[in-house]
């Protein structure tokens, strides 16, 4: 007698329907599981200036990566005024979007009562407050290491020990870098000065070459322009210049010796993910994911400078550049408003 024609016990036949029956749903299950891990998310972003300034900019560009990979579904409103803003951000949670990405810096606590009334949907703002549960988290850029490294060339390459940073406002997020910067100006020349002007405004490029022309005036023979327009009084004097956010390497050639880069992907990409798993959380994600050794920050390619820079600066700019990213070095966090000064 062949075997297969004996007759099975009971429990294997059971056995062998309930795997059956498993794969069976197992196959049915795994599509819509498939589904849910690779939906995609509706995001908006809201932003205060177009996206051509370099803040702002940084942000789009990362949604726009994001979109591009087909993780999200992105609607962008730009250049919308400080009236307007608590309007849009309900507008767009009204839509149900999953993610609402923006800047509320001149409507900080009206912004967070709109959170409060739409507890499901996950709020990631520009902020220079703190994180409001559970759904209001914040973000800005952390790239004062790079500014560091930006002040350690100024402050070895002045001649007249006067250097200048032209920036947008006093806040935490600005006097960070101005801190930075003149952290690393001071360490090569306890000798000289950074003069600081705020121009009070976010978006504004003649007022910003205005403010360098001014400190130019004074003595500086080279600025860090955290603000675009600071640039080309540079150019116009012609002195070198450091640039922040974005590189305008291309523009300025002989005037940007390199930029103190912020990179938004990985706090975006961290935000995006975390949202999709349900975990999102009410913390500062700049300061979390948005840190020089993260990748939020870097310090551009110093281009044709690259031969024009003294070989010591170049190579402690390296030096201290490798142990940032090993985590061995971090600048000084300055909260408050840089005064114009000596060291």
């Amino acid at each position: 007698m062949n075997r297969s024609d004996k007759k099975k016990p009971g429990w294997i036949v059971a056995l062998s329907m309930f795997l059956v029956l498993a794969a069976v749903q197992i196959a049915m299950w795994a599509p819509d599981a498939l589904s849910q891990e690779k939906k995609k998310l509706k995001v908006a972003a809201m932003l205060g200036s177009p996206v051509e300034q370099q803040w702002v900019g940084r942000v789009h560009d990362a949604l726009v990566a994001a979109q591009k990979r087909g993780d999200i579904d992105y609607q962008l409103s730009e250049n919308v005024e400080d009236a307007d803003m608590i309007r849009v951000l309900r507008e767009y949670a009204e839509q149900g979007v999953d993610l609402i990405v923006g800047e509320v810096y001149p409507v900080e606590r009206e912004a967070r009562q709109v959170a409060k009334d739409y507890p499901n949907i996950a709020f990631l703002l520009g902020s220079s407050l703190k994180p409001q549960e559970p759904n209001f988290a914040v973000y800005d850029n952390w790239n004062q290491d790079a500014s560091y490294l930006g002040g350690l060339i100024a402050g070895s390459i002045t001649k007249s020990n006067t250097v200048g940073v032209v920036g947008a406002y006093p806040i935490p997020e600005i006097n960070r870098l101005a801190g930075a910067f003149k952290q690393g100006v001071c360490e090569v020349n306890p000798k000289a000065k950074v003069l600081v002007n705020y121009i009070g405004s976010f978006y504004d490029p003649p007022k910003e070459k205005e403010a360098g022309i001014a400190l130019i005036d004074s003595g500086a023979d080279v600025l860090y322009a955290e603000r675009f327009g600071a640039i080309a009084a540079a150019k116009d004097r012609n002195i070198p210049a450091i640039s922040n956010l974005t590189h305008y390497e291309q523009q300025f050639r002989d005037t940007v010796i390199t930029s103190t880069l912020w990179h938004a992907e990985p706090f975006i990409d961290a935000a995006i993910d975390q949202v999709r798993k349900g975990q999102f959380k009410a913390i500062d994600y700049g300061e979390k994911f948005g840190l020089m050794k993260d990748g939020g920050a870097s310090l551009a390619e110093f281009g044709p400078w690259e031969q024009k820079l003294p070989k010591q600066v170049v190579d402690l700019v390296r030096q201290r550049e490798k142990e940032i990213l090993e985590g061995k070095f971090q600048a000084t966090i300055v909260p408050n408003e840089v005064k114009s000064g000596g060291c």
